[in-house]
């Protein structure tokens, strides 16, 4: 009872992963506050019927060893091959001593990348390569003015004032407005004249035409797979049930080393003392109640937070600022069809013939779905009769309370399964044999709104002593999977010994290379 407590604002992957550093690290005992009645935040794994959804598509792969050698000291890599390895006869890495997909559940998958771009009805490579196909398909005055237009902004580079001039500096006028103006509108539901070009650098990062020319040409001769560009990657890791199985085990391994996973406890209030948090009050199903601690690590989205401390902040605005941050919200529909219009094209492999890809990103102007996800492909684990049947995930890009999100779930279902008919990815709607709808608030922090004057606030936190705000929705900033892991690790780091790292060091997490560049300077 003399431990120091860590109290910590939600069990998705960042609040995980401190709860889990903590314990193998210090002896601070960690108490995961979870709003929900789930683990794992958006990398979440939703049963319906024995048929699994994977709530965002999430790729287990880091530059980041201290991640991956995290995931692989929860969930071994597969010793045997997996049920579609099986049946297709795919060759891939297996781990000696590894267990076997086929006998056993805590397992971690190798599992092959493939997305693409569906645009004109037919299928492009994504990231866009350079192959004949890819020209065959865009035809021959699309292809010149593409080109043409990649020749001109590799001359005439643009001032980077929006997400608009970022992406056109990297693929030329011609290739943004056909693959990339109107698909980030949808994601976003603003053009990308106003996004602030900083989402580029989070999520583009180095990618270009160029890179991925380069990359294609250097295939042969590469050997360290940490150098490709995150979105280059050919290879990926991933739970036999999906991402939510790797979160719930972490979860269970917590309270057996003697942390504590509260779920439905909603944090309400947030009490500070001279610079301090001191208390948290929640809402739970028994009614309200005061947590105390020593360390406080949040991955509740700003907004709210500042909003639960509104009492006792001084600085008008920060509350102005924070109240102005924008989310973007989402739906998913799982849609279970016995089989698919579209056909296997590729000389790709795969169980009864289905096309080979995980994600598929939409990028027809005349449905409203974002991107599929085939979750056959992800892991035939996934769904319950992967050789009768195909498992799809229908996304949608929304705002909490517009149109789209008051939809009864019925009509939603229906809207989504006619999509599927329009743009031929199915034969017919009465092929449906089940289906169910998702939703998720504040899945994506937006570049936009009052976010380029986030830097106020982000001061105002780190001026909180013992508060640390790591993960996606806890710093705002679009995270992948394995970045919200390592703010985790920093903000530990930072608990343990703040002399050798400070708490700004959190923020700098966005790829291994900054993080380690300013924690060197």
């Amino acid at each position: 009872m003399d431990k120091k407590t860590a109290i910590i604002i939600g069990a998705g992957p960042g609040g995980l992963t401190a709860a889990h550093e903590l314990l193998k690290r210090t002896d601070i005992r960690p108490i995961v506050l979870e709003a929900g009645d789930y683990i794992g935040g958006i990398a979440r794994t939703i049963n319906h019927h024995d048929n699994r959804m994977d709530v965002g598509g999430h790729r287990f792969f880091s530059k980041e060893e201290k991640v991956m050698a995290l995931w692989r000291e929860l969930m071994p890599l597969q010793g045997a091959p997996s049920k579609d390895d099986l049946a297709t006869g795919r060759a891939v890495p297996l781990t000696a001593g590894g267990p076997d997909p086929e006998q056993d559940d805590i397992v971690m998958l190798v599992r092959r990348r493939v997305s693409r771009i569906f645009y004109l009805r037919k299928f492009f490579d994504y990231p866009l390569s350079l192959k004949w196909e890819t020209f065959a398909n865009l035809g021959f005055f699309r292809t010149m003015r593409a080109g043409l237009g990649y020749m001109w902004a590799a001359v005439f580079k643009r001032k980077e004032k929006s997400l608009e001039d970022f992406l056109i500096n990297r693929f030329g006028k011609p290739l943004y407005g056909m693959f990339f103006e109107d698909y980030t509108e949808k994601v976003w539901g603003v053009s990308p004249k106003h996004i602030s070009p900083d989402w580029g650098a989070q999520r583009i990062k180095g990618l270009s035409l160029m890179k991925a020319l380069k990359t294609i040409l250097a295939k042969p001769f590469r050997k360290d797979k940490t150098k490709v560009e995150t979105s280059l990657i050919e290879e990926f890791y991933y739970p036999k049930f999906g991402p939510g199985q790797m979160y719930e085990h972490m979860a269970k391994l917590i309270e057996e080393k003697g942390g504590e996973v509260r779920l439905n406890h909603r944090v309400k209030h947030i009490e500070l003392d001279n610079g301090r948090i001191k208390s948290v009050t929640v809402v739970t199903p028994a009614g309200e109640e005061k947590i105390t601690g020593d360390h406080f690590i949040s991955t509740m989205p700003i907004k709210d937070l500042i909003l639960a401390m509104e009492d006792a902040v001084n600085d008008k605005e920060v509350i102005e600022i924070a109240s102005g941050l924008v989310y973007r919200d989402f739906i998913t529909v799982g849609v279970l069809v016995p089989k698919l219009k579209i056909q296997n094209k590729t000389k790709l492999k795969t169980m009864s013939g289905i096309v080979p890809d995980c994600w598929i990103y939409v990028q027809e102007k005349d449905v409203k779905v974002g991107r599929l996800q085939i979750f056959n492909n992800w892991s035939p684990y996934m769904v319950k009769h992967p050789l009768d049947s195909v498992w799809i995930g229908l996304e949608y890009f929304v705002n909490e309370g517009d149109a789209m999100w008051q939809m009864k779930e019925d009509d939603f279902i229906k809207m989504a399964v006619s999509e599927l008919v329009k743009i031929g990815i199915i034969e017919d709607a009465r092929d449906v044999m089940d289906a169910t709808e998702t939703k998720v608030a504040k899945a994506y922090p937006a570049y936009f709104g009052s976010y380029p004057r986030f830097a106020h606030v982000k001061e105002y936190l780190n001026g909180i002593s013992n508060l640390y705000c790591v993960g996606r929705n806890g710093q705002h900033r679009y995270n992948n999977m394995d970045h919200s892991m390592m703010t985790a690790v920093v903000a530990v780091d930072s608990i343990i010994d703040e002399t050798k790292t400070p708490k700004s060091l959190i923020w700098d997490v966005n790829t291994e290379k900054e993080y380690h560049e300013a924690k060197k300077g």
